[in-house]
């Protein structure tokens, strides 16, 4: 077996594309979100992946040009970019960082909870966050963060107008129910703010390799980023990242992983790099089925899961 710090790097061209392969017939037993309408057009059969190692060595197969919006994969995004700003206190004391059992817009979990957001990772958390953004507008604080994560990583992600026209096109009352409560508990100060705010951040949008480039920032040390950011960024990604079926794929696979509605993922090999997928079928739990399954060959083949 290899040493771990070379594990990743040892990926060839031809086991990516292979398993690029495999993945578009897993890609179509999914299904495609229906309640954002862009989204529900997407081409079910589009699977691509980036893997980079923090030694510059990079693999990159099938629909890499596609772009796509990062949906909920800008979540740990947004905490490590909040946590750098305003330091663990003033965030972990809006937002929790226990794993939840219920669906990621889970209201009756918010309620249990009397308002406090159960982790930073479900709809609650990241509406909380996105609040604490600077700027006095969706907007603003959406350019805040794309500027501050472009800078950071040398990624490229825009703001993708045509997908945040569709979210905003039907009204979701379930992500305004969280707001409500969380506005009552205090955790925010504008109900409509924070949901375009959200609604900004998640529309997102970049390829693959935008995606990867940026989960580099978790990836290894880097000198403008404090260690203990990176670390719990990690960790909730770890236990949280991929909602009630976090605990079933920490043992599965092993990584700190996120996913989106879009069929985007992004998971983290500390000290090694990240690996980046795109495909916009996703299973009954919201996560994308192709991307799920690049990430078992991996990890299985090249011994990446944490815990051996």
């Amino acid at each position: 077996m290899n040493a771990p710090s070379t594990r990743l790097a040892a990926l060839t061209q031809a086991q990516l594309e292979n398993w690029v392969e495999q993945a578009t017939v897993y890609a179509q037993t999914g299904r495609l979100p229906d309640y954002i309408p862009l989204l529900a057009q997407a081409n079910a059969q589009l699977v691509a992946a980036s893997v980079r190692s923090i030694d510059g060595t990079s693999h990159n197969a099938g629909a890499i040009e596609q772009p796509f919006a990062l949906m909920s994969v800008v979540k740990p995004l947004l905490l490590l970019s909040l946590l750098e700003r305003l330091g663990r206190e003033a965030v972990f004391s809006h937002v929790g960082i226990d794993p939840s059992e219920q669906p990621f817009h889970s209201l009756a979990q918010l309620t249990a909870d009397q308002g406090f957001p159960r982790n930073p990772m479900l709809n609650s958390g990241a509406i909380t966050l996105a609040s604490m953004l600077p700027g006095s507008t969706g907007d603003d604080r959406c350019e805040a963060l794309r500027m501050w994560l472009n800078q950071m990583s040398g990624s490229q992600l825009v703001l993708d107008e045509r997908m945040l026209a569709s979210v905003r096109s039907l009204r979701n009352e379930a992500n305004r129910a969280i707001a409500d409560v969380l506005l009552r508990a205090g955790h925010i100060d504008a109900v409509e703010t924070a949901l375009d705010t959200y609604n900004h951040i998640c529309c997102l949008s970049g390829t693959v390799e935008d995606l990867v480039q940026v989960g580099l920032l978790l990836a290894q040390p880097n000198g403008q980023l404090h260690p203990f950011h990176q670390r719990a960024v990690n960790a909730l990604m770890l236990t949280c990242g991929l909602y009630e079926a976090s605990g079933h794929f920490a043992v599965r696979i092993g990584l700190p992983t996120k996913s989106g509605v879009s069929g985007a993922l992004l998971a983290v090999v500390p000290g090694q790099g990240a690996i980046a997928c795109y495909s916009p079928t996703l299973d009954a739990t919201g996560n994308s089925i192709a991307g799920l399954f690049l990430l078992e060959q991996l990890t299985q083949t090249l011994h990446l899961n944490l815990f051996g």
